[in-house]
């Protein structure tokens, strides 16, 4: 998959900076998983990123809108984290699994 601007359907938004190798981590992730996501490219200036502030709180990108879910985080780390346990391969496994005793 890849970034979709047109399709409201997508519910990943990803607000990041052009050759900024944290935000190219996250992409790639979304890139390997398949996801389909919105990319806004925000302001090179640390305090021009006004958007990014009323999205998550901090001026830091990349930052991950998932209206999926609801989560709205940043560093890249986190998100990779988080992208991985939602939606990797081992996430839809312990999702069908299940419930014994109940």
């Amino acid at each position: 998959m890849s970034a979709d601007s047109t399709n409201s359907d997508v519910s990943i938004t990803v607000y990041r900076l052009e050759a900024c190798p944290f935000c190219e981590r996250v992409i790639r992730l979304l890139e390997e998983l398949e996801l389909s996501y919105h990319s806004r490219f925000v302001e090179p200036m640390h305090s021009d990123r006004d958007v990014v502030k009323r999205i998550s709180g901090k001026r830091t990108v990349p930052a991950l809108v998932d209206t999926n879910t609801g989560v709205v985080m940043s560093e890249s780390g986190n998100i990779v984290t988080y992208l991985e346990q939602t939606y990797g391969s081992d996430s839809t496994a312990s999702i069908e699994k299940p419930v014994e005793g109940v």
